[in-house]
């Protein structure tokens, strides 16, 4: 395919993979961009699974009520309704795409998916490919993508704006930094879907990969869209803490099978069992409520980790269901069939993002935002276990069908400026870049963390304010590069937290302040307009 693509889809997990496919498939001529190669980014990642409604027990309407539980009263039911019901198609579209899930008795290809159950969840509804299930989606995907004659693929290319008329608010098409020649180019389409995923590395600990840097927030803020939501950032419970993996997840689904959260004893060994004494669901809280138990005892007891132990469990059994977990912890010297694992909470979803609505169109036409970059209503201040796939296979299907509708009728994009690099130069301050970084993500991590004041946000917003100026000099008076880029809109995204965090006046879901520890009576989103 040597035309200009009709649809520019950035991003290749998921959420981006599976609308590029699906609008392929239909006939159209789609462009997808990738960071790194085409199989990167956070879905390769996931563990757990996907949450859908598959087992006679459950029921669509158990599924809306347990994730309007973990949406602390922030979710929009209409969003929650719309995507439970579709997830057992989304998840039949997978199967026949070749994604193999893992099935009962462990029978990769038996007759019943084999469902597992993760914090918040009443049932089991839990989709999985053994404890690697993003892997399984995202490889398989990819490779159907890059075979695809309607889909071209481009690799190791970073979006730096998107290029918009402004009289008609319409998206004509996006500047793209090529990694290999270094140099930016201007790509026309008549629709642009942003599937870059969240902003998790605005963090000092995340779990996500390095190309979670806010990049389709920012440029779609730059845009004119509105964001929602924004200090709604969750840190996952339970993340290996080792000096040489920073970021591997221990799913959730290890506490799903029986694994119990204890903290250490003064000589190292595995102390009292603790989460009893915070929630009634003990391990199967939600996560806001399991990572700020963890966060307390960590301070009370002045120590770096806790213990997660699923060492009673019979050994055949854990490394039969976590086989990917088991090696991983075996490669580093920790045997999980008979020791404890040292876990620490870490940055791992961004639950606010760009409005959008059913169709998961954006403010701007033709512009539109799936998966973990939106703020679709789902997630409301705390995300339920295993249903961010989930939102990125519902909203990827409807951006699809709507632009199979509407695709015709848009206008095709004029010809676009050339990016103007004639009044920059190139810098050998790459440490200034780097500097910076580590400066944003400490202070991040620090003052806008797991639990927040409002003394400490106001030092954060300082510290933006600063860093933001110094940043914004850099990138008007040299060329761009991968990490100038990545760094710029992570101080923006880093502002929209720390704003939609100030703003809010008590504590819910995932904003927790001890100066509002209180839930206000009335749930109410926190909008920013540009």
């Amino acid at each position: 395919m040597t035309s200009a693509p009709e649809v520019l889809i950035l991003g290749s997990g998921a959420a981006g993979l599976s609308a590029a496919l699906r609008l392929a498939q239909a006939g159209r001529r789609v462009m997808v961009v990738s960071k790194g190669t085409l199989a990167s980014g956070s879905t390769l990642w996931a563990q757990g699974g996907i949450s859908a409604v598959l087992d006679e027990d459950d029921s669509l309407e158990a599924h809306v009520r347990d994730t309007l539980a973990a949406g602390a009263g922030l979710c929009d039911e209409r969003a929650v309704r719309f995507t439970v019901a579709r997830g057992p198609d989304c998840i039949r579209w997978l199967v026949e795409q070749g994604v193999v899930f893992t099935h009962e008795e462990g029978e990769l290809r038996g007759q019943r998916l084999h469902l597992t159950r993760e914090g918040g969840h009443s049932h089991r509804r839990v989709v999985h490919a053994a404890d690697a299930t993003g892997r399984a989606v995202e490889t398989t995907l990819a490779e159907l993508a890059a075979s695809h004659p309607n889909i071209t693929v481009r690799e190791r290319s970073v979006a730096i704006d998107l290029i918009v008329e402004r009289t008609a608010r319409r998206v004509l098409g996006a500047y793209l930094y090529d990694r290999n020649r270094k140099r930016v180019e201007a790509v026309p389409a008549k629709a642009v879907i942003l599937a870059t995923g969240g902003a998790n590395q605005v963090y000092l600990y995340s779990s996500n990969p390095f190309g979670a840097s806010g990049d389709g927030i920012a440029m779609a803020w730059r845009a004119g869209c509105r964001v929602a939501n924004m200090e709604f950032m969750q840190f996952h419970p339970t993340c290996l803490y080792h000096r040489e993996s920073r970021s591997f997840l221990i799913s959730e689904a290890l506490r799903g099978e029986g694994a119990t959260l204890h903290v250490p004893t003064p000589d190292g060994g595995v102390g009292e069992r603790f989460m009893p004494r915070f929630d009634p669901r003990a391990e199967l809280a939600p996560r806001d409520v399991v990572a700020r138990a963890i966060d307390h005892e960590m301070k009370r007891l002045g120590v770096k980790h806790v213990w997660l132990d699923i060492s009673h469990k019979p050994a055949e059994f854990v490394r039969s269901h976590f086989p990917s977990i088991y090696a991983h912890c075996l490669s580093l010297g920790i045997d999980i069939t008979r020791q404890p694992i040292p876990v620490v909470p870490s940055a791992h979803f961004t639950c606010g993002g760009v409005i959008t609505d059913l169709h998961a169109r954006t403010d701007v036409a033709g512009l539109y935002a799936v998966g973990e970059v939106a703020c679709t209503g789902l997630h409301g201040a705390n995300r339920l276990a295993s249903n961010s796939l989930l939102e990125c296979l519902v909203f990827a299907k409807a951006a699809a069908e709507d632009l199979l509708q509407t695709l015709d009728q848009m206008p095709p994009p004029p010809p676009l400026k050339p990016w103007d690099e004639s009044r920059v130069s190139d810098s050998d301050e790459d440490v200034v870049v780097s500097h910076n970084w580590l400066e944003l993500r400490t202070f991040m991590w620090d003052y806008v963390g797991i639990v927040r004041t409002t003394k400490r946000l106001l030092r954060a917003q300082h510290r933006v304010d600063l860093l933001k100026r110094e940043i914004i000099e850099f990138y008007r008076n040299y060329r761009v590069t991968h990490h100038l880029i990545e760094l710029r809109n992570l101080v923006l995204v880093a502002e929209l937290i720390v704003a939609s965090a100030l703003q809010r006046h008590e504590s819910r879901g995932l904003h927790y302040t001890l100066d509002f520890p209180e839930t206000l009576p009335e749930a109410r989103p926190t909008v920013l307009t540009p």
